[in-house]
């Protein structure tokens, strides 16, 4: 399998309703940074009062 981005084998593949997608490692953590900055995740942690202690 190929990475959705590039023509880099995955490293990770993501299923959901029966579609795979791959991501080659770089890929991956841009993806992740990405994700991890995004206001819909900072919403869920708000919601579940995620302390950071």
């Amino acid at each position: 399998m190929e990475c959705h981005y590039c023509d880099d084998g995955a490293a990770y593949a993501a299923e959901h309703d029966g579609v795979r997608v791959g991501l080659c490692e770089r890929h991956f953590r841009e993806r992740i940074e990405e994700l991890a900055e995004s206001e819909e995740l900072e919403a869920i942690r708000e919601r579940i009062d995620v302390d950071r202690t």
